[in-house]
């Protein structure tokens, strides 16, 4: 049984999806960072790692719940036959497409919002203190919404319990260890966001892929098929590469353009 676990294909899965989800990760390590500033300075660190572990703790909670959803509901409840689509509506399949809507949903929303917000220095000028439980009930509560794109992500990549747990856990855990320096990073470096966003966006189209399949769907007599996992890592790899080739080239040309104003002065 611990044979099949160390397989190349978990072992890649487990790797990818241990990066994916501490990318995916980054929003919730945002939202505790500000919540903890909320609280005694000196208590802020402590709030910090507390949210990070719940966090954890839900999504592992999340997944053994949606993969028994899925058990569950296997068998189709809607059959649909008209002239341009036909199929077989599942359980299974409607979780996977409904989580594809989500994550798609989710990811244009946010990348709308991030090329459009506004100046948020004026929410940060007036400090609100809270407590410490206070601080982690709403840490609590959000961590159930930021859950499901992470838990949906996971499901998308891989149907093995373990090597989904495991790759939850172990991103949690360099979350912990790297909390502080990350949020300053982030901070420092928004752009990198984006990437994230679009993984998110790039997984929802997988579910959507996977979930029609399930559920035997086909267009104008086309049959939908499922996203291939070497797909999906050769546009994963590709967009890190784009986005650390352009990060260097823009760092390139901010020092070009530094040098010609000093000489043009």
């Amino acid at each position: 049984m611990f044979a099949e676990l160390f397989t190349i294909d978990n072992l890649t899965t487990f790797l990818v999806l241990t990066a994916l989800e501490t990318v995916l990760g980054f929003d919730n390590l945002l939202y505790i960072s500000i919540e903890a500033k909320k609280v005694d300075p000196a208590r802020a660190a402590m709030v910090r790692r507390w949210g990070i572990v719940l966090a954890i703790v839900l999504r592992i909670v999340l997944l053994f719940v949606v993969l028994q959803l899925i058990a569950l509901f296997g068998e189709p409840f809607l059959e649909i036959s008209l002239p341009f689509i036909t199929g077989s509506i599942s359980g299974h399949s409607l979780i996977v497409l409904a989580g594809g809507v989500f994550l798609i949903y989710t990811a244009i929303k946010e990348i709308f919002h991030m090329i459009g917000i506004e100046d948020l220095e004026h929410d940060q000028g007036r400090p609100v203190r809270r407590s410490v439980a206070v601080a982690l009930v709403w840490i609590t509560a959000m961590n159930l919404v930021f859950s499901f794109d992470t838990v949906l992500s996971a499901v998308a990549l891989t149907d093995n319990f373990i090597v989904m747990a495991s790759a939850i856990a172990v991103s949690g855990a360099l979350m912990v260890l790297m909390a502080d320096t990350v949020a300053s990073f982030l901070n420092k470096n928004r752009m990198y966001e984006v990437l994230g966003l679009f993984v998110l966006l790039l997984v929802g189209f997988l579910l959507m892929s996977e979930g029609g399949h399930i559920a035997h769907l086909t267009f104008f007599g086309y049959p939908v098929e499922p996203m291939a996992k070497s797909t999906f890592y050769f546009v994963l790899v590709t967009m890190v590469a784009v986005e650390m080739v352009q990060s260097r080239y823009q760092k390139r040309l901010l020092a070009e353009r530094k040098r010609e104003s000093r000489g043009a002065l």
